[in-house]
């Protein structure tokens, strides 16, 4: 199957389930509406705050953004205290940070011949002395300890994209999870034979997936089913004919979307 970029939710999907890889990057079926995106929709919510009240000077501010976008987000009423944790918290450690050169920076990086990755950076922040730093907004349960970023391909991924959009040394840059909920905040700097690893495999899963047919796609049973939005589409929870049936509904669905899109 080939693909010319892959971003780090493409590496994490296919490592987790290539039937999940399938109807997402594939087929590009939508998900179930069954799916469980409570978590989903309040991390978007707090990172859309965050991105827009990076020049909030005080809590009103950012209250404000709050509620003017909360009824875009679907989430219950219970996530509210952690909404005031997150904005009391961001307010003090955003007063600590340096010149912010960018918020949700999309970007496309070549990485060998006709490969390239590909990703979106919550924030990058100039140093005084040309450094830079990666902010990475978190709001999951489960914090990263500083071993975990070593391992993290996503960061990588963005120290690598950083090295190459500002011609900056890996040295330079720190790369870092913030997490709101408990003003937590954790760095790592990457070494030159670090990121060569990470290259080495991007360029792996790439020519992994490169090499299968679209029929070698298949279901892998883990602990990420429970939040799987495929779940209805998948003949391990799902029996086959309830699996086609499913599969034609959402079709349908994604054709219906795409229709009213172009009238649009």
């Amino acid at each position: 199957m080939f693909i010319k970029t892959i971003s780090n939710s493409k590496y994490d999907t296919f490592r987790q389930c290539k039937l999940k890889y399938r109807y997402r990057y594939i087929d590009r079926l939508p998900e179930s509406k069954e799916a469980n995106t409570d978590a989903l929709h309040f991390g978007s919510y707090i990172h859309k705050i965050l991105e827009d009240g990076v020049n909030a000077k005080a809590l009103s501010e950012l209250e404000a953004l709050a509620e003017e976008h909360k009824s875009t987000y679907s989430f219950p009423d219970l996530y509210n205290r952690k909404t005031s944790l997150c904005l009391a918290n961001f307010l003090k450690f955003n007063a600590s940070l340096g010149e912010s050169v960018a918020t949700e920076l999309v970007y496309e990086a070549e990485v060998k011949d006709d490969i390239t990755v590909n990703g979106i950076i919550d924030r990058v922040i100039k140093g005084t002395e040309g450094g830079y730093l990666i902010i990475d907004y978190k709001t999951s349960k489960r914090e990263k300890t500083k071993f975990d970023l070593y391992q993290d391909m996503q960061l990588q991924g963005y120290c690598y994209a950083i090295n190459k959009i500002y011609k900056t040394p890996i040295e330079n840059i720190t790369c870092a999870h913030y997490y709101p909920v408990t003003n937590n905040f954790v760095f790592v700097q990457y070494t030159n034979a670090q990121i060569a690893g990470y290259i080495r495999k991007v360029l792996d899963e790439v020519w992994r997936i490169r090499k299968l047919k679209k029929d070698d796609f298949c279901a892998s049973k883990n602990e990420f089913c429970n939040w799987c939005g495929y779940k209805p589409y998948c003949s391990l929870f799902t029996d086959q004919e309830a699996v086609k049936h499913n599969i034609s509904e959402a079709k349908e669905r994604k054709k219906a979307k795409q229709s009213a899109k172009s009238k649009v």
